[in-house]
């Protein structure tokens, strides 16, 4: 297990961190093969990380602060690690959609992504207008998206649960 991953968990709308925790250590354990392991590089991030992502050069996301599913602890972004020499260190990081590091024919980011649409969550990389290989967020039980708008107004009118000093949405 990847203690990175399992810190940016514990960011993750405390509702749902257990669900998460247990598809990404299934993930880990049962679908990815040695030397292969998935890292979340972003869970929860605050307003003032989303802006200053939103003001770098090349662009990095769409969403000023607010405007993000990230911003709710309702998304990760992922990358894949790779040991590439067997010794345990995974030195490379990776957002190859092709790459097949455990040699089970199927490419490893692929494998990743049907996991996770599989237990219900929205892929960015399946989005029309802008693709987020990387992204992912939880769906409402209805199926449908989150939207920003919507929960931004539940934090400014107060509906809202406090953990880790993290303001969450009442959902």
């Amino acid at each position: 297990m990847d203690k990175i991953t399992l810190d940016r968990i514990n960011t993750f709308h405390p509702d749902f961190r257990e669900k998460l925790l247990a598809e990404y250590t299934e993930c880990n354990n049962k679908l990815l093969g040695k030397g292969v392991r998935l890292r979340f590089a972003y869970v929860y991030r605050s307003i003032e990380e989303q802006d200053k992502l939103y003001a770098k050069r090349p662009k990095v996301t769409n969403a000023k602060g607010g405007q993000s599913i990230h911003n709710y602890g309702l998304a990760f972004d992922i990358v894949l690690l790779y040991d590439n020499d067997g010794n345990g260190t995974f030195e490379e990081a990776s957002w190859s959609l092709r790459k097949d590091g455990d040699k089970d024919g199927k490419a490893d980011w692929m494998e990743v992504v049907d996991y996770f649409k599989s237990k219900g969550w929205e892929w960015g990389g399946d989005w029309k207008s802008f693709k987020d290989y990387p992204h992912f967020q939880l769906k409402k039980e209805d199926g449908s998206s989150y939207n920003w708008r919507e929960l931004k107004s539940k934090l400014d009118n107060k509906n809202f649960i406090i953990n880790e000093g993290i303001k969450y949405p009442v959902l």
